[in-house]
């Protein structure tokens, strides 16, 4: 049998106490190098997209969206197709759309881009949320968070703004990027990439 001298295993003991916790992996989205981390608190990245505007495909934002692991484990398995996006968009469950800007973004560009996004939604609502996004700098990022009963809270550049309580406006919101009109194809379907086996 092996034996280690008192002070190589103190040392060791020491190391690990003061070692960083391991951190979840972060996953990149690949043609902006912006990193997400795979998991935050209870809930799961189910995948990463790219906004882009014109013709030359000009890179706006990078987009993240994360679920409960209680719905993956519960109203999201075993559902595939329009059946997954709807539950997506309409599942009264804890999820959150990150949005991290890899370019400046003046006010009027970003609220006009939402407006035309949102033009079926509740005119009063979707005014409140538009007010939200100012001037957008590269690097700074916008939160979307569902919360219980379809309440819609959103967290701009790190400051909470008022909750707009309104399940169909919540979901319009979350419709932009999976619904049946996404703002981009190609968003909605790598919003989803990640998504376990289980529920695919």
């Amino acid at each position: 049998m092996r034996h280690f001298a008192p002070a190589v295993v103190a040392a060791a003991v020491l190391a690990a106490t003061l070692s960083p916790p391991l951190r979840a992996e972060d996953v990149i989205e690949p043609r902006t190098g912006v990193k997400f981390p795979s998991k935050i608190g209870e809930t799961t990245l189910l995948g990463v997209g790219l906004r882009t505007k014109t013709f030359l495909k000009v890179k706006v934002y990078a987009v993240g969206l994360y679920v409960a692991d209680a719905a993956l484990a519960g109203s999201l398995k075993e559902k595939t197709g329009p059946a997954l996006y709807q539950e997506l968009v309409w599942g009264d469950f804890p999820k959150e759309i990150h949005l991290r800007l890899v370019r400046d973004v003046s006010a009027s560009q970003m609220q006009e881009a939402i407006r035309d996004a949102l033009e079926k939604a509740d005119k009063a609502r979707t005014d409140q949320f538009v007010a939200y996004f100012g001037d957008i700098k590269t690097g700074e990022e916008y939160v979307l968070r569902w919360a219980a009963g379809g309440t819609l809270e959103t967290l701009a550049k790190g400051t909470p703004k008022p909750q707009i309580a309104d399940k169909n406006f919540a979901a319009a919101v979350f419709g932009i990027w999976l619904g049946d009109q996404p703002v981009q194809d190609d968003i909605k379907r790598d919003l989803i990439a990640r998504v376990p086996p289980m529920v695919k």
